[in-house]
């Protein structure tokens, strides 16, 4: 299975985590990071194109601050990773020079990908690059991103570029060989799982144990998630121990090592997919249980006879989180009305909107073009 999947890789993501890229001092592992360059040199001889996301900047300028430990408030981490990225740029350029590959760096924000035209502005950025055969080094833009802002770890941020950079596969490099039945650094008897053909609820909980390291923000249920967001995009994920040698020419070649996660089968469109995973909600919809059967098992737009109420407050066109009555989230979508204008509405029928308003713009709240089913 793994051998035919891999043969129609063209494009792949490498994310390389904090924890690979250091040595036991906190400082960048010059080691790791020439036989990571290696591998994606004898990637490239095959015609592979290759987007790296890599963490590493806050923990380089760690050791450029002399800190004993991570950085804890916003202005250090901003700091470190103001003086750490310079360092992690300039490592991957000197280690790729001698294979005669050139590196570019993109720093992104969310909101960056949030906003349609400039995620567009990156795709295009990216596909250049690749064209001229240039290696592009992505990261977020730490020297300015706060809570708001943040994607929350580079395993999500991974995910969300094999959207942008429309990737065949995500390859995950870790500090444990892969996904386990638990946690493998508590529990002698863990056992690696190989191959998860879906992410279950059972699947979230065993990742749900393994924490962060002391120099990256994500454990295992980040990879996970991350494996999830990219399925829903057609794209598997394989997640393996970063640091042994050739170990990412291994996964191409298609050798059992690792997790592989296989793609969701039911894949949304790159535009369904960016509504879905990388805009930030702005408020909740709350609907009746015939409207959620409605736009679950029918896939219909959302009108506003079944809507019960609505939470929080946005403008036209905001991204909103869809919920039953249970309060558990089930879609996510654009909304054709503010939550003032939706507050109205609630429980009235389409064709009444602008005896309501004196105004319309649409029959429904949400159309089914704008609207994804979790």
């Amino acid at each position: 299975m793994r051998r035919e999947l891999l043969k129609k890789v063209r494009r792949v993501v490498i994310k390389i985590g904090s924890q690979v890229l250091t040595d036991a001092d906190g400082a960048l592992d010059m080691a790791v990071i020439a036989q990571i360059s290696e591998d994606i040199s004898l990637l490239h001889d095959k015609g592979i194109q290759v987007v790296v996301v890599s963490s590493g900047a806050i923990a380089a300028g760690r050791s450029e601050l002399g800190l004993a430990v991570k950085p804890r408030t916003i202005p250090q981490k901003q700091a470190a990773a103001a003086i750490g990225q310079t360092r992690l740029i300039r490592a991957y350029q000197e280690a790729l020079a001698p294979h005669e590959l050139k590196v570019a760096q993109l720093l992104l924000t969310s909101e960056d990908l949030a906003n349609r035209k400039r995620f567009l502005n990156a795709r295009a950025t990216i596909d250049t690059l690749l064209g001229y055969g240039i290696i592009p080094v992505i990261n977020e833009n730490d020297t300015v991103v706060v809570d708001e802002i943040k994607f929350g770890d580079n395993d999500n941020l991974s995910a969300l570029v094999t959207n942008v950079a429309e990737a065949h596969l995500l390859i995950i490099l870790t500090d444990i060989d892969g996904f386990f039945s638990s946690d493998p650094r508590k529990d002698p008897e863990a056992k690696l799982i190989p191959l998860v053909k879906s992410i279950t609820r059972e699947v979230e909980r065993a990742a749900g144990g393994t924490g962060a390291s002391g120099v990256g923000t994500g454990g295992m249920a980040t990879k996970i998630a991350a494996a999830k967001k990219a399925g829903r995009n057609g794209v598997a994920t394989i997640v393996v121990a970063g640091k042994k040698p050739g170990i990412i020419s291994n996964v191409i070649k298609g050798e059992e090592t690792g997790t592989l996660f296989l793609p969701s089968a039911e894949g949304l469109n790159k535009r369904k997919h960016w509504i879905a995973f990388t805009l930030k909600p702005a408020g909740k919809i709350i609907v009746d249980d015939g409207a959620r059967d409605v736009l679950t098992k029918k896939g219909k737009s959302l009108l506003p006879s079944g809507i019960l109420r609505v939470e929080g407050r946005f403008e036209r066109g905001a991204s909103v989180r869809i919920c039953g009555s249970d309060g558990k989230e089930f879609a996510r979508g654009l909304s054709d009305y503010s939550s003032s204008e939706i507050a109205k509405l609630a429980g009235h029928k389409g064709s009444e909107i602008e005896s309501i308003l004196g105004y319309r713009y649409a029959d429904v709240i949400v159309h089914r073009d704008n609207l994804v089913v979790l």
